[in-house]
């Protein structure tokens, strides 16, 4: 997959704007959320923001900053900086990535030596951290597994590095990294599910610009 850079800050106006209508890394599980029965609800949701972005060229998403996530924002340097003396690696700061034949992107926390590897890099809160400490040895937290696959598709890196920190730890437990490695097999199931996703999303824009006689 070839894609483009958008190299503003994270969470501004322009950043923002360079995610409109597309399905990214923080919203893959929604992609595959699923129910016995109809559409699941964060599955609809997420087809419902991704349809008006597309009318209305704004974005949609909530960018509201609870305390919690004012701390990981504010712990950002100090978990690269440890990251980086963990792993030998210097981290570069990529910025969103926009796909160039679908619609879809990501927010990389950073590659490591041009796309070869990424980085997804998390400052939870205490009792967060304290629960992947508790992981069995090579295990990445579930949860985010699907926003890793999603990066790794459109990045075309090989590995992601699942990092959290917490300085609130003694020194030795301040760092959690598991490494996440690409599933070609995997991979394809979830290009599907997106391919699919997206068709769902220009239905939708299509029916309703016929509807209303809006010029595409």
């Amino acid at each position: 997959m070839t894609f483009t850079i958008c190299t503003a800050e994270q969470r501004s106006p322009e950043w923002f704007q360079s995610r409109v209508g597309r399905v990214t890394g923080s919203k893959a599980s929604c992609v595959l959320a699923v129910i016995k029965s109809g559409e699941a609800a964060e599955r609809r949701n997420y087809r419902a923001q991704l349809v008006v972005e597309r009318l209305t060229g704004l974005p949609q998403g909530d960018d509201f900053v609870n305390d919690a996530m004012e701390w990981g924002i504010q712990q950002e340097a100090n978990a690269f900086a440890a990251y980086e003396a963990l792993s030998g690696s210097l981290v570069r700061r990529t910025g969103f990535l926009s796909a160039t034949d679908q619609m879809v992107g990501c927010s990389l926390d950073g590659d490591i030596d041009n796309f070869k590897g990424i980085l997804e890099l998390k400052c939870p809160k205490s009792a967060t951290h304290l629960e992947y400490l508790k992981l069995p040895i090579e295990t990445v937290p579930t949860r985010h597994v699907p926003q890793m696959a999603h990066n790794l598709w459109v990045s075309g890196a090989e590995w992601c590095d699942f990092v959290s920190y917490d300085p609130r730890f003694p020194p030795e437990l301040q760092m959690f990294c598991r490494r996440y490695y690409r599933d070609d097999i995997a991979q394809k199931s979830y290009e599907l599910a997106v391919s699919l996703f997206l068709g769902e999303v220009d239905r939708d824009v299509a029916d309703l610009r016929k509807k209303m006689a809006v010029p595409a």
